[in-house]
């Protein structure tokens, strides 16, 4: 069975579809098979995965409004062993359309029951709100990674995740744990966001995440080629911080390593 992973926070530009993206990759390097699920009508996850959103037939908005077979909505990615459902900018109007569905909530959940056999990881980008579609997620998941940024009010806004958090574990899904908080966008350069490490490591201690994903020029540029950045620069430190955050959720599973591969043999190797 595989383990379903949601990517969370409700403030907007904390990492949360570059932490999607980039953490799924990796774990596909890592010969695991790994299957993303867009939930955000941006569909940045699925445009950064190198799927033209304009090309897009059918969604997670079809799978979860019209009822449709999720292993026709499932696209291949020029990832090895990395798949995704894709979003679609109808799915911005699914939170009315499944208002007054049965078991709303549990839509999700019972989409991704038939499809946890067939692969190791199921990550879940959430979009930035604490609306139905993110609580459908929470409902479906295991555990939550919480990306947040190494800059001024980071945590600003946690609390009220965190709550969030604790009303799914109680009323709907007694099993949610929280994976980690990830911090994101650090700049060895600044002394605040060392300060924001510290706060961090003070209130949550063990629930952060030792990897610490830097400010890298690479990071920024893959998506507009619609690559995970360990497929754009896999020297970049960018890929070097997503691939040891892989490792971190893989020991922390008690999960068993594989043998590293190279992604490609096309990669740009020049560090910025």
């Amino acid at each position: 069975m595989g383990k379903v992973i949601a990517i969370a926070n409700q403030k907007g530009g904390v990492g949360k579809t570059t932490t999607a993206i980039n953490l799924s990759a990796s774990l596909a390097i890592l010969e695991y098979r790994v299957l993303v699920i867009d939930a955000d009508p941006q569909a940045n996850a699925t445009s950064g995965l190198g799927i033209p959103t304009n090309s897009v037939k059918e969604s997670l908005y079809d799978c979860l409004v019209n009822d449709l077979d999720p292993q026709k909505a499932i696209l291949e990615t020029a990832t090895p062993g990395l798949k995704i459902i894709p979003s679609h900018i109808n799915l911005v109007g699914a939170e009315i359309e499944l208002i007054n569905r049965w078991q709303r909530e549990f839509i999700l959940r019972n989409i991704i029951n038939q499809l946890k056999d067939q692969y190791d990881f199921i990550i879940i980008d959430c979009l930035p709100s604490l609306g139905l579609v993110t609580v459908n997620a929470l409902t479906a998941a295991d555990s939550v990674v919480i990306p947040v940024q190494c800059e001024y009010f980071a945590l600003e806004g946690l609390g009220k995740l965190m709550n969030t958090i604790r009303l799914v574990k109680t009323q709907l899904n007694q099993d949610l744990d929280i994976e980690g908080i990830l911090l994101s966008m650090y700049d060895t350069r600044l002394r605040l966001a060392k300060e924001v490490v510290a706060e961090a490591r003070k209130f949550f201690g063990e629930r952060v995440f030792q990897t610490i994903i830097h400010r890298n020029s690479r990071i920024a540029e893959a998506p507009g080629e619609g690559k995970p950045v360990a497929m754009y620069d896999a020297a970049s430190k960018g890929a070097i911080n997503f691939l040891n955050l892989a490792e971190e959720i893989l020991t922390k599973n008690k999960m068993k390593k594989k043998r590293k591969k190279n992604p490609t043999k096309k990669t740009n190797t020049k560090k910025k």
